[in-house]
């Protein structure tokens, strides 16, 4: 699972949070890294110890060309490769030692406000363009949590439509009704309506598998079943409405952690102002917070709700203990979606949703069963035959939403 994870791009942190400060220790895929941003504006993604006396990198300094350690100056660039040793040069003004010190480092590049980096053998695929990161009318942050669970409680979850209705709907309305007994106030955000689901369905797809929903008062005409979304292979859910919505990224730290990041869009809705969208010189991201005051998991918000069934399975969840049934299909093919992928990556081939063609890398479009960008009618008219022709100029503009969005939850920070 390691190898097949390693052939694909992972967000490892927010562009912005190395403005904040240019280093930054990472752990994924098991392995303790240093982020930096040198003087020049260079990333680097390399070990996080010096290989001489073995001491913290994140604590090192960023100068013009790479990172220097802080403890003798041996200093490194994105490479790994070691480009000052300044004691050993005073010494040996003509050896080589510094040629032959090198440590682990991979590739990195930014898109949408996040640092993602590459830790798969040669050569490297490029990294997805996702339809959303292609918008030119976008307002959009990031939004960062640990998760002390292993990352593949979270992907099932989205495998799984049906808890919709339960987890977000009926006790998500309980979690409500509870708040509002609690503090005397009325209801803060307004909740999923716990509608009935009546059919399920999974079908895969060039990036991963769309699920498809019909509940009740719905039919297999609706976009929840004819379009879907999906879960794109193998760690992330793209999710939306009209003029919001989100790709989520479950990144594994190791056995029992998992790095949430979010990337939330918000776009001004057909005939709204545009001229009015807020404009972004870098894209802010904020920690999300997992905990109340009294230490419990927070289940006011969707997100949260999520977290808290992800978590509360433990560490690792015993899945020899499970009981499975009829809402468990869309697990058991993603399940078995991982097996063929690693047997694939076992054999030397590219995994599912590998990108290698700059042409189809310049924007790879998604289904989403509401979709209504302007900017791609056809798509629009293919995707979302029944919402195409729908009057939508009555639509507010992005400001007055996000405001909308700051008065409901603190999820979203404008």
């Amino acid at each position: 699972m390691g190898e097949l994870m390693r052939r694909y791009w992972h967000p490892i942190a927010a562009t912005a949070e190395l403005d904040d400060r240019p280093t930054k220790s990472v752990r994924i895929l098991g392995e303790n890294l240093v982020l930096y941003k040198d003087r020049s504006g260079t990333m680097g993604l390399i070990d996080a110890l010096c290989p001489h006396r073995r001491v913290d990198m994140s604590y090192g300094i960023p100068e013009e060309q790479g990172l220097r350690c802080m403890y003798h100056g041996w200093m490194f660039d994105e490479t790994g490769q070691c480009i000052e040793q300044p004691f050993e040069e005073t010494v040996h003004p003509d050896g080589r030692f510094k040629e032959k010190v090198k440590i682990s480092s991979y590739p990195v590049e930014t898109m949408g406000g996040m640092v993602f980096t590459y830790m798969g053998p040669q050569p490297v695929p490029l990294l997805p363009r996702w339809e959303p990161n292609d918008y030119d009318d976008t307002w959009c942050e990031v939004g960062i949590v640990e998760l002390p669970c292993n990352w593949l409680q979270c992907m099932e979850n989205s495998m799984d439509p049906v808890h919709l209705e339960w987890l977000h709907g009926y006790w998500g309305v309980h979690q409500e009704k509870m708040k509002a007994e609690r503090t005397g106030k009325p209801m803060e955000i307004f909740p999923t309506d716990p509608k009935s689901h009546k059919k399920i369905g999974f079908d895969q797809f060039d990036y991963g598998i769309i699920k498809r929903r019909v509940v009740e008062g719905t039919t297999e005409d609706d976009t929840d079943w004819k379009t879907g979304h999906p879960v794109v292979f193998p760690q992330i859910l793209f999710v939306g409405s009209i003029v919001t919505g989100s790709l989520q990224y479950r990144v594994p730290v190791d056995d029992t952690h998992t790095m949430h990041y979010t990337w939330f869009f918000y776009r001004p809705g057909p005939g709204a102002d545009k001229s009015l969208l807020p404009q972004q010189d870098t894209i802010p991201y904020w920690n999300v917070p997992l905990y109340d005051e009294t230490g419990a998991l927070i289940p006011d918000l969707v997100n949260h709700q999520d977290f808290v069934a992800w978590i509360t399975q433990g560490g690792i969840a015993d899945r020899s203990r499970e009981i499975l049934g009829e809402s468990d299909r869309g697990v058991i093919m993603y399940r078995k979606m991982l097996d063929q992928q690693m047997a694939i990556v076992e054999d030397g081939g590219d995994p599912l949703g590998t990108v290698r063609d700059p042409k189809v890398n310049e924007s790879i479009e998604l289904p989403l069963e509401r979709w209504q960008a302007l900017s791609h009618p056809a798509r629009l008219a293919s995707y979302a035959p029944t919402q195409a022709a729908e009057p939508l100029a009555n639509i507010a503009n992005i400001e007055k939403i996000l405001q909308t969005w700051a008065n409901e939850t603190p999820w979203v920070a404008v």
